[in-house]
């Protein structure tokens, strides 16, 4: 079984963030695999035969070398409500293809449609999203989540979020939070704070 996976976004026929997707791989083969050559995802993904229309969530497992290159079409699962979950998952680099442990803390959600997880007091991402808190002035993410993700790291390179430590007896600083990933574009998923359920 493939240990790591890029997720990315391609819309009519364009795939997005590539520099940084290609970042994470890079990642992962020079602490996994520091003796081979990783692999160009700009090749990979351009050399198969892809959708030149509608919205699809580009999927390329790999180990030391591709595995799996597919396109499935995608639609954004409706959340309205978040279960705060506690984790000792730690942060990392890149995209892991197991997501047994986190599939585990999903189930744990209750009647929320999707988990919040907490570290340490401090509040990580969701089960498949990096998050963003607005406090009126600004909008923050977490400075360790699980995963790196591309569209946290752009945001944070364009200024519209700040990493911070957000503790889970702070919330109530915050008005607004923001799901976000490859696949979600910042703003198009926000919920109220009231929404995050203890």
């Amino acid at each position: 079984m493939s240990q790591f996976v890029e997720s990315i976004r391609l819309h009519d026929g364009e795939f997005s963030r590539l520099e940084l997707h290609q970042q994470r791989v890079n990642a992962a083969f020079e602490e996994f695999y520091p003796t081979l050559k990783g692999f160009s995802l700009e090749e990979v993904l351009c050399q198969s035969d892809f959708p030149k229309v509608g919205l699809f969530k580009s999927r390329v497992e790999y180990d030391e070398q591709v595995r799996l290159v597919e396109y499935v079409p995608y639609t954004m699962r409706e959340v309205r409500s978040l279960k705060l979950v506690p984790t000792t998952l730690p942060c990392v680099q890149y995209k892991m293809a197991d997501r047994t442990v986190l599939n585990e803390l999903y189930a744990q959600r209750g009647a929320c449609d999707d988990i919040l997880m907490v570290r340490d007091g401090l509040l990580t991402d969701t089960w498949a999203a990096n998050i963003a808190l607005f406090d009126g002035y600004k909008w923050h993410t977490p400075r360790e989540p699980i995963l790196m993700g591309t569209s946290r790291a752009a945001l944070i390179a364009d200024g519209q979020i700040v990493e911070s430590d957000i503790r889970v007896m702070d919330l109530m600083n915050f008005k607004r939070i923001r799901l976000f990933n490859a696949m979600i574009p910042f703003g198009q998923l926000e919920l109220d704070v009231s929404s995050i359920c203890k």
